[in-house]
């Protein structure tokens, strides 16, 4: 018996002319956005394959976007994050004209002043319930200001520094790069804000940041004051457990949807997995800890599936290649791209609880058209990967069901 021919991507985006840096989906998984090394953001329509909206929202390249509560934020190398008016497919009313409608240019809402030296892409955390406020509805982590080593969180919508340089506290001798960084371990290369239960008071929260760095190692960075809501210089951030798995810079790093669990590559052949919920319990960190190695040095990218069982490893040889997050269990290899993998995103499985959003937008047409797309073409959506290259392509891959891989 001959063996399955191999995948081809279900759909190709051309709406690039140069590399395809950033990749989101929609949390409905109705939009596709993506950015590129020229500062060109694209959305497109899951439902159509086409643009519904194409902007130089940088004059630079791409490092991050994400949808947020119909709005759109992007973060660029030309040191700027902006957040936009969200996009929506537009109306088309019985006998209207058959003709594409133009592409939208979202109106630009507000804009904050970054550091984007280190190529290391914003962290988000909406905020949920009593602790919303108008001027706060998410905080906001992104490299601090001056220094790259260290990281801010601001608040969104009003710009309010929470906190400026966690990190520094502790770190007083200069490295020896020339680039007067204050610790051994460089710059940010990665980073994930979260919050956790408070351990004494039931309704607190405390925040967490987790931070991979350019010497290979990931630190757990926990703010531990309760008396002060602001700091500054890192006062109150304490390193609750650092650990370096890889040999070479972290280059890309993910945390799972129910945040148990963190995954990271890097230039060389191994893929770190950081058990974020067994650290507080175990004598030795690297008991929380497991080293995968691989057949491929030059990871790039990752994604982990919604259900947390599946990641996606982008190289730099153009292969995206699937593992099991538990055995790490090699589960196929996709090949479309001539050059590196820059980025990947998976679609929201239905077991996602999707996050409480505003209304769409007036002239949204989500549920009119909800009768466009079959029950099978919208499970089958779910299934979806999606890879941007160095050779300016997105590629839509429609994954088989892995069971409980």
């Amino acid at each position: 018996m001959s063996a399955p021919p191999p995948p081809t991507p279900k759909h190709l985006i051309r709406s690039h002319a140069a590399q395809v840096n950033v990749l989101h989906i929609s949390d409905d998984n109705e939009r596709i956005y993506s950015g590129d090394a020229s500062g060109l953001v694209v959305v497109t329509s899951t439902r159509t394959l086409r643009a519904l909206a194409s902007w130089k929202a940088h004059t630079d390249g791409l490092l991050g976007v994400q949808e947020w509560e119909g709005r759109i934020i992007t973060h660029g190398r030309d040191n700027k994050l902006h957040v936009w008016e969200g996009v929506r497919e537009p109306v088309r009313s019985l006998g209207s004209s058959a003709a594409l409608p133009g592409l939208q240019s979202p109106k630009l809402c507000y804009s904050l002043d970054v550091n984007a030296l280190n190529y290391c892409r914003f962290s988000l955390m909406p905020i949920a319930g009593e602790k919303r406020t108008e001027e706060r509805q998410a905080l906001l982590a992104v490299p601090n200001l001056v220094e790259s080593a260290y990281a801010d969180i601001w608040t969104l919508p009003g710009k309010q520094r929470l906190h400026a340089a966690i990190g520094k506290q502790g770190q007083e001798a200069p490295a020896s790069d020339g680039r007067g960084v204050r610790n051994a371990v460089g710059i940010i290369m990665s980073m994930h804000l979260l919050s956790v239960p408070h351990p004494n008071v039931p309704e607190r929260t405390r925040l967490r940041l987790l931070c991979g760095y350019e010497n290979g190692s990931v630190t757990m960075w926990g703010y531990t004051r309760d008396d002060k809501e602001v700091s500054i210089e890192g006062m109150g951030w304490e390193s609750l457990w650092t650990v370096r798995l890889h040999v070479e810079s972290v280059m890309a790093m993910t945390v799972s949807p129910d945040g148990s669990f963190a995954l990271s590559v890097s230039a060389d052949h191994l893929v770190g997995r950081y058990n974020i919920h067994e650290f507080d319990s175990v004598a030795d960190v690297k008991e929380a800890c497991t080293v995968f190695k691989t057949k491929h040095p030059g990871n790039g990218s990752i994604a982990i599936r919604g259900d947390g069982r599946i990641c996606a490893i982008g190289g730099w040889d153009g292969r995206i290649r699937l593992y099991s997050t538990k055995s790490f269990k090699p589960l196929g290899t996709l090949s479309y791209h001539k050059k590196n993998c820059q980025c990947l995103a998976f679609a929201h499985s239905p077991q996602q609880p999707l996050p409480t959003t505003p209304s769409s937008p007036e002239g949204g047409a989500e549920e009119d058209d909800e009768d466009e797309m079959t029950e099978g073409e919208r499970s089958e959506r779910t299934r979806w990967l999606v890879s941007g290259g160095q050779d300016s392509r997105v590629a839509i891959w429609s994954l088989m069901n892995f069971g409980k891989a």
